[in-house]
């Protein structure tokens, strides 16, 4: 089996968007690696995902954008910490002013980074080769 080319996914629903948040499950990121550009109303943020759709364990460096920000909130992540890391859990979507909503991104230990959105207009897009990685992510049932 020939491995998966790199991801491009684009999300306008929030069924798209678990399909993202599917994707990065696990992926890993430092607080500085997250870019709020209020005037352009845009959410970025760089992290190396754990291909879990790959035959091997491996991760791949990859960025998410999500457009049409209104407002980011983060609760438990010390901004100043640029350094400090970051494994993302889950993305989710909740309704608010239809189309709009909010786009939540739960990290371990219970942080969690939320930005008030227009509608859902997300991408995600691998940007790197590949690499091995000793470590698959485990998780508890």
């Amino acid at each position: 089996m020939a491995d998966p080319k790199p991801l491009r996914l684009l999300a306008q629903d929030p069924e798209d968007l678990d399909v993202i948040s599917a994707a990065m499950q696990d992926a890993v990121l430092k607080v500085g690696d997250i870019a709020y550009e209020q005037k352009a109303r845009r959410l970025t943020i760089g992290f190396n995902r754990y291909r879990w759709e790959a035959a091997g364990s491996e991760r791949v460096r990859a960025g998410l954008q999500l457009g049409g920000v209104l407002r980011v909130q983060a609760r438990k992540i010390r901004r100043g910490a640029r350094e400090a890391v970051l494994e993302l859990l889950a993305m989710t979507f909740t309704p608010g002013d239809a189309p709009g909503g909010v786009v939540t991104l739960s990290f371990a230990g219970g942080g969690d980074l939320r930005a008030t959105v227009e509608c859902v207009e997300a991408v995600l897009a691998d940007v790197s080769t590949p690499w091995p990685t000793p470590r698959k992510p485990a998780h508890e049932v």
